[in-house]
């Protein structure tokens, strides 16, 4: 009974770890080479995705006007491709501005256009706008949109060059007029359309053994301070990361608070605990704290920090004296506790990123804790019975004994988002998304 006990677990614990693996095929017929996709051009008036422009599916929400004299100003960078024409009529180049991943797709859909037209060149007539020459919460004030033609403005051209745009990954494309194509992408602040939510590698976790560690040096067999669903402060075994890049540049938003003083680095869509009103600290966080993305915590609102008085620890809501953005280089790491929570750098943060909803995406990642439940389990099987003749459990992958990747975004986290964009609205999940690999 208990082989047939241990077999069903091998089997359970082996169909979560292959089909991650199938997901990474070429899709139907697994194995069989993809025909080239022969490119039809777009129709006029007609966008793709077929969803509107400032939607989850497409380039997300408007998230403000970009000025010269903005904190933002600093997510705008330069294009000086020589294959790229930009009209400048305003001669200020305010057309070569743009976000770093509006670039990227610029950069690939201009090698296109030679490849589909030898001699001809990509020719951007419209890019970042600071005159208010468009619609309001136009796209084209972040340096996310920008109107193309070819170089030799043959119209006949334009509806090709739409489909190379979409084919370029730019994640609204528009044939809008007879005289230019609309292209738009998402958000980059915080880089969020590469990852969900993250800390950077300088971030500090306090262990069960006592000390503190860097979030980037946390391995399988850590077990860091976090706290139940009531908030009472409890060690939690460090599972996996769900995000790591270690030669990650992010924008982070630096939350800061009053008294005691406490500093945090986290990403937009990261959510963060958010006491409530009527919550006095008296016996810890009152039920039901409001789980909000860094990038709407606002000053005067309070967060959970750890506080020692005569030797007891606890967590004590503290005002939020100023929340800025500041760039890091010092990569970005998500990591992932069987509680689902984890105290960063002393305040109390979640482990989940994108979706508002912090009970839910705990919920979501059951599965996986199931799975790495049952292959710790199955792992002393290896030391049963004794003797030359037992037979090795299955050892788990890196991955699942927490490891996590070498680079990117956990597998199991990509298809949660995947679902979520099927299921959940657009006021649900982060306005900036987690790029199922393209950020």
């Amino acid at each position: 009974m208990l082989l047939l006990a241990r077999c069903l677990l091998v089997v359970l614990a082996s169909s979560l770890l292959v089909c991650p693996g199938l997901a990474c095929g070429p899709g139907r017929g697994f194995g069989k080479r993809r025909h080239p996709k022969k490119l039809t051009p777009l129709a006029y008036k007609q966008f793709i995705p077929n969803v509107a422009e400032k939607t989850l599916g497409a380039s997300g929400r408007y998230e403000g006007k970009i000025t010269r004299n903005s904190e933002r100003f600093k997510e705008l960078t330069p294009n000086y491709n020589p294959d790229i024409i930009f009209k400048d009529e305003e001669n200020t180049g305010a057309d070569r501005l743009m976000t770093q991943r509006c670039k990227d797709k610029l950069n690939a859909l201009a090698i296109s256009v030679m490849n589909q037209w030898p001699g001809v060149k990509l020719r951007v007539t419209e890019g970042w706008d600071e005159d208010g020459h468009h619609s309001e919460e136009s796209l084209h004030y972040e340096g996310r949109a920008v109107d193309i033609t070819t170089s030799d403005r043959d119209r006949s051209k334009y509806g090709m060059l739409a489909r190379l745009a979409v084919e370029a990954g730019f994640d609204w494309v528009y044939y809008e007029s007879k005289a230019h194509i609309h292209c738009s992408v998402k958000a980059e602040n915080s880089v969020a359309a590469k990852s969900g939510g993250c800390f950077p590698g300088s971030a500090t976790v306090h262990l069960e053994q006592g000390g503190t560690k860097l979030v980037k040096d946390l391995r399988p067999g850590d077990r860091v301070l976090a706290a139940d669903d009531q908030g009472r402060l409890l060690y939690s075994d460090f599972l996996t990361f769900l995000d790591r890049d270690e030669g990650a540049k992010k924008v982070f938003y630096v939350i800061e608070t009053r008294e005691p003083r406490e500093r945090l680095l986290l990403t937009a869509a990261h959510l963060l605990f958010v006491a409530p009103h009527n919550d006095t600290g008296a016996a810890g966080p009152a039920p039901g704290p409001s789980a909000l993305f860094a990038s709407r915590v606002r000053p005067g609102q309070r967060v959970y920090v750890v506080t020692e008085r005569g030797g007891d620890r606890r967590l004590l809501p503290a005002a939020v004296h100023s929340v800025t953005l500041r760039e890091e280089a010092a990569g970005a790491y998500a990591p992932l506790t069987a509680h689902g929570t984890i105290l960063i750098n002393r305040v109390l943060a979640s482990c989940y990123a994108v979706i508002e909803e912090h009970s839910w995406a705990h919920r979501a990642f059951a599965p996986f804790r199931l799975a790495h439940a049952l292959l710790a389990a199955l792992a002393p099987a290896s030391t049963d019975a004794g003797g030359g003749g037992s037979i090795p459990a299955p050892q788990p992958s890196a991955e699942t004994r927490g490891s996590g990747p070498a680079s990117g975004i956990h597998w199991y986290s990509q298809l949660l988002y995947q679902i979520g964009t099927w299921l959940l609205d657009s006021e649900t999940l982060h306005p900036l998304g987690m790029a199922v690999k393209s950020s």
